[in-house]
């Protein structure tokens, strides 16, 4: 059962969907997940299908739309502020603890793509969560400096850092907010980036998964905040408290769940989805089946009394 939520992240209104096992009548409070969407996601895409099927195991979930995104509050709209979606995700903990369903000394945190790292770095200064899990985890900051594959050229991140600045001058004198897109606008444009923005754009921007309010765009003052970010920078206080990380062998982004299963200490898995790439875990069932299990057994083992 799905039931629309808000609540508050230093000051703003945050939107999300509260998920409860179907057919659930009251009784004792269950284990909960918090879901962060990806980057350009929203709570009604790859966040939203994997609290509903984790629901479906007998969690309660909550998938929600970060500031500044969707169904959210935050001026300007686009913003991607990685401190400040961390904080979305210890809020999103926050609000699960004042819910009878929920057994507040048993709440997890689940990141896919850029929020795999957000909950990282969430579960590294928040005891309350008591084991996070990720699926396709970036390190927004890795990405763009880095590229998707780990092999950019340092020209572009230097690139983007002076568009960056250019805009918030701009911004000062008064043009207005100042923004970047984030596909193609065709798909021979995303064909010609290579197999990742292309899937993306599929991804995004067809009737696969298409949202009205997905990002389309994020603001130049993103860049400078993300540069300066480090996801996996504080892993290593997430112990004792249990890791998985689950990613596609096809995956281009799968160094960085390396790179943060390295970092990690205490308990730790990285669990490969054979032939999966990085968005086919975003949706497609013969991948998110497998990824759904792997982290049903590993909540209901760490969440459990």
């Amino acid at each position: 059962m799905r039931t629309d939520v808000t609540f508050s992240s230093a000051g703003l209104r945050l939107a999300g969907h509260l998920y409860t096992p179907d057919g659930e009548t009251a009784g004792p409070p269950r284990p909960a997940v918090v879901v962060g969407h990806p980057g350009t996601g929203v709570k009604e895409q790859a966040a939203g299908l994997y609290a509903r099927r984790l629901a479906g195991r007998g969690f309660v979930t909550l998938a929600f739309d970060a500031a500044h995104q969707g169904e959210s509050e935050g001026e300007p709209r686009g913003l991607e502020d990685p401190g400040q979606r961390v904080e979305d995700l210890k809020a999103a903990v926050s609000f699960l603890t004042t819910r009878d369903e929920v057994d507040p000394g048993r709440i997890g945190a689940l990141g896919i793509c850029a929020s795999g790292g957000y909950a990282l770095a969430a579960t590294a200064t928040d005891p309350r969560i008591r084991a996070v899990g990720t699926v396709g985890a970036v390190d927004i900051s890795r990405q763009f400096r880095l590229g998707a594959d780990g092999a950019q050229d340092p020209a572009v991140v230097a690139g983007m850092l002076a568009a960056a600045s250019t805009a918030r001058t701009a911004e000062a004198r008064g043009a207005g907010v100042q923004r970047f897109p984030l596909f193609p606008a065709t798909e021979e444009e995303a064909r010609a980036g290579g197999p990742h923005v292309h899937e993306g754009w599929e991804y995004y921007r067809t009737p696969r998964a298409r949202h009205p309010r997905s990002a389309k765009a994020l603001t130049w003052t993103s860049v400078d905040r993300i540069a300066a970010f480090d996801a996996f920078a504080s892993v290593a206080l997430i112990a004792p408290r249990p890791v998985l990380l689950i990613a596609g062998r096809a995956a281009v982004t799968s160094w960085m769940s390396v790179a943060a299963f390295q970092q990690a200490h205490g308990p730790k898995e990285l669990a490969w989805i054979e032939g999966a790439s990085h968005v086919d875990l975003y949706d497609k069932d013969e991948y998110v089946t497998p990824a759904v299990g792997k982290l049903s057994d590993f909540f209901g083992a760490h969440l459990a009394v």
